[in-house]
C-alpha cells in the first residue's frame, strides 16, 4: 500500500482531522490502483488510464501540481497524453496539460484531444469577463496574498451534451452529464475497471453546492447523479478533491448518504418555500441531520451546507428574501448610523458586540459590530472589536468558505 491507498483508508476510518481543502494541505502523489489505471493525488486530482494509443486523462489539476503531475505520470509511463477530459471548467481541474503539451510539440507528437462540456466555453468566457472579481475570491477563500486568477484557458477540442463514449486503445470510456457543482460537469465510468471517476460531485467533504461567492449550484440534480452513479455498483471511486475508496460496499454507502444529504435539503427548502415562508424563516426551520455530517466525506469543511439553502432560495425564488424592507433597502451606512444614534454612538454598539460575543453569540455580534463599523469606523474600540469578533468568528466555524470571509473581516478590521 502507497501513501495514496494509505491516505484512503485513515480518510474512510474517519482518523484525520481535516481533508484536501488547500492547495498547501494536499497530498501530491501517483499511485497504480489497478493495471493500467493510475491516479494523481494533489489538491485537484487526474485519473489516468494507460490504453494503447496513449494516456487518457481525467480532469489534468491545477497551475499548482503541473509539474509535479508531469514528472510522476512520466515515472509511470513514457506515452503522449492522448486524450484528456475536462469534468468540469474550474481553473484547479484545467491546467496541468501545459508541460505534456509542450514536451508533445518538441517531439512534434499530435496535439492532446481536449473533451468538455458543451457549456465549458461559456464559463471560460465568463471567467475573462470577470478576472478581476474571481481573483478577489481566491484571495478570499484561500488566503492568498494577491488577487490571483488566469486569463487564457485551454479551450476544449470537442463538447458533448448529455454523454459519449469513447473507446480509445482498447479502453472504454462512458462519459456522462449532470448538473451539480457547475451547469458544465462531466463524470466518467470505465467499464472494465468498474470505475468511477466523479470529478467534483464527490470532494470528501459536505457538496460544495451553496458556495456563496459563487455562480448557481443545482442540488437536486446533484442527488441524481449520485443516485445514477450507484446504479452501476462501482467497485472504486475517485474524486475530484481527496483519496479514492476501494470497495463495493464503501463506494455504495458514500454515494447513497451523500445523496441522502442532498435530498433532505431540497425537500425541506421547498416545502418551506411552499408555505410562503420567509428565507429566513427557512434557514431557522431546515434541519440538517448531524449523523450524516458526522460522516468523514461529508464533513463541513469546505462549504456550509446552510449555504445550500440559500442556494436553493436563489435557483427556485429569486434573490428576494421576502422582507419587505429589503426589497428597495435603504444604504447600508445610513441604517448603521441611525442606529448609531438610536444606541448612542457607534462605540455603544461595538460594547453591545462584545457583550454578545461574550454571551457566545458571534452570530449577533457579528450583526452589531459590523453596523457599528459602518457607522464610525474611527470611533474608540470600534476596529478592536471588530478585528476580535471576526477572529473569533472566523475560528468558530468549520467551512473553508466562512473561515476565509471572516478571516479577512478581521484583517480589514486591523487584526492579524
Amino acid at each position: 500500500m502507497g501513501n495514496v491507498l494509505d491516505l484512503a483508508e485513515r480518510a474512510w476510518q474517519g482518523s484525520l482531522d481535516s481533508m484536501q481543502v488547500h492547495p498547501g494541505n494536499a497530498l501530491v502523489d501517483f499511485e497504480e490502483l489497478g493495471p493500467d489505471l493510475g491516479f494523481m493525488s494533489a489538491f485537484s486530482n487526474v485519473g489516468v488510464l494507460d490504453t494503447d494509443e496513449g494516456l487518457v486523462f481525467l480532469d489534468t489539476s491545477s497551475f499548482f501540481h503541473a509539474a509535479q503531475l508531469h514528472e510522476k505520470v512520466r515515472r509511470w509511463s513514457p506515452k503522449r497524453v492522448h486524450t484528456a477530459v475536462f469534468t468540469h471548467g474550474h481553473v484547479d481541474h484545467v491546467f496541468g496539460l501545459v508541460p505534456f503539451e509542450q514536451e508533445a510539440r518538441e517531439h512534434k507528437q499530435p496535439a492532446t484531444h481536449v473533451i468538455a462540456h458543451e457549456n465549458c466555453p461559456a464559463r471560460f468566457e465568463r471567467y475573462r469577463l470577470t478576472n478581476g472579481y474571481n481573483g478577489y475570491i481566491n484571495a478570499r477563500q484561500f488566503g492568498f496574498p494577491e488577487p490571483t486568477f488566469p486569463k487564457k484557458f485551454r479551450e476544449p477540442d470537442q463538447t458533448i451534451r448529455e454523454q459519449l463514449a469513447l473507446e480509445i486503445g482498447g479502453c472504454r470510456i462512458e462519459l456522462r452529464h449532470d448538473r451539480g457543482e457547475t451547469d458544465d460537469h462531466l463524470w466518467a465510468w470505465i467499464p472494465e475497471k468498474r470505475a468511477l471517476y466523479t470529478g467534483d460531485l464527490f470532494i470528501w467533504a459536505s457538496p460544495n453546492c451553496g458556495n456563496p461567492q459563487k455562480v448557481q449550484r443545482y442540488p437536486r440534480e446533484w442527488a441524481h447523479a449520485f443516485r445514477r452513479m450507484m446504479d452501476l455498483n462501482a467497485e472504486l471511486l475517485m474524486p475530484g478533491h481527496g483519496p479514492p475508496i476501494i470497495g463495493a460496499a464503501r463506494v455504495r454507502q458514500a454515494l447513497d448518504e451523500s445523496a441522502q444529504l442532498l435530498e433532505t435539503i431540497v425537500e425541506q427548502t421547498l416545502k418551506f418555500m411552499n408555505l410562503g415562508a420567509r428565507l429566513d424563516d427557512v434557514m431557522q426551520s431546515v434541519k440538517i441531520p448531524e449523523d450524516l455530517l458526522a460522516r468523514p466525506y461529508l464533513r463541513p469543511v469546505y462549504d456550509d451546507p446552510r449555504f445550500i439553502i440559500r442556494n436553493l432560495w436563489r435557483l427556485y425564488g429569486g434573490w428576494w428574501d421576502l422582507n419587505p424592507a429589503h426589497l428597495l433597502p435603504a444604504p447600508e451606512r445610513d441604517l448603521a448610523c441611525a442606529l448609531a444614534a438610536v444606541a448612542g454612538g457607534a462605540a455603544a454598539l461595538a460594547r453591545a458586540a462584545d457583550a454578545q460575543a461574550a454571551d457566545n453569540r458571534l452570530d449577533l455580534a457579528c450583526h452589531l459590530v459590523e453596523l457599528a463599523m459602518a457607522a464610525d469606523a474611527d470611533a474608540a474600540g470600534v476596529r478592536e472589536s471588530a478585528a476580535a469578533i471576526y477572529a473569533a468568528r472566523a475560528q468558530a466555524e468549520t467551512s473553508l468558505m466562512a473561515k476565509g470571509v471572516f478571516r479577512l473581516a478581521a484583517r480589514d478590521a486591523g487584526g492579524e
